[in-house]
């Protein structure tokens, strides 16, 4: 696993080259920010130790390489609370029914690479719109998962963005499949709701972008609008078709 230490609030910790978790200090301990693939619970346990204590930990979405550990590392920190947004705290617990007002588009992606495993693991709290967990603002982001969050620093402007961005090949928002890592865009649920989501996303004005896939990118806004550019021309050409 690799470490990066990004700076005095953030911590990077990156498997299989592009999967990314984050630790995210707080003057009461770490935040854990996801939970990278299944059987990564003890090497992200070792990589926090020279930072501090897990204190928490917050879900972005429940695919496979964010959920993936979670129940090695809920077993492994007894009375840690365990945080995600109520809808996506449902494809956790197995339930992979759309609601009658959510556009019925493929939960899995157009590749299919939405995977939900099910999780034992409880959420002590559910996450919404506006709210803070230290000093985390959840910013719901649906489109690539029902139920997404991104989560916003506000004591520097670092964007924990989960797949809603991605940086690896590039910066690109999950509302397009880029051929360069086209990993996020091949598991978004609805791309529609992913490009305002992203959109969205942009109107806090980012000083930093931590996404799920890829490095961290400093004073992102320039490469967040050309993303945007690309994926509305995406979309307008896919509903041309």
């Amino acid at each position: 696993m690799r470490i990066r230490e990004i700076s005095d609030h953030l911590v990077q910790l990156m498997a299989l080259k592009f999967f990314n978790c984050y630790l995210v200090r707080e003057p009461g301990g770490l935040t854990l920010v996801d939970t990278l693939n299944a059987g990564s619970g003890s090497a992200i346990l070792e990589a926090a130790v020279p930072f501090g204590s897990i204190r928490r930990i917050i879900i972005t979405h429940a695919h496979f390489d964010h959920v993936g550990s979670l129940d090695e590392l809920a077993e492994n920190l007894p009375g840690v609370p365990v945080m995600i947004s109520a809808r996506e705290a449902r494809l956790v617990a197995g339930d992979l029914a759309l609601d009658p007002r959510e556009p019925h588009t493929d939960l899995k992606g157009p590749g299919g690479l939405g995977k939900f495993p099910r999780k034992n693991a409880r959420p002590d709290g559910f996450l919404a719109d506006g709210s803070y967990v230290g000093s985390l603002r959840i910013i719901a982001t649906p489109g690539h998962t029902p139920g997404h969050i991104s989560l916003l620093d506000v004591r520097d402007g670092t964007l924990l963005s989960g797949d809603a961005y991605k940086t690896q090949g590039g910066v690109s928002t999950s509302a397009v499949i880029d051929p360069l890592f086209p990993i996020p865009g091949l598991a978004t649920w609805n791309q529609e709701f992913a490009y305002r989501s992203a959109l969205h996303l942009r109107g806090f004005a980012a000083k930093r972008l931590a996404p799920g896939h890829g490095p961290v990118v400093e004073s992102p806004l320039q490469e967040m609008d050309t993303a945007l550019r690309d994926a509305e021309k995406s979309l307008r050409a896919y509903r041309a078709a």
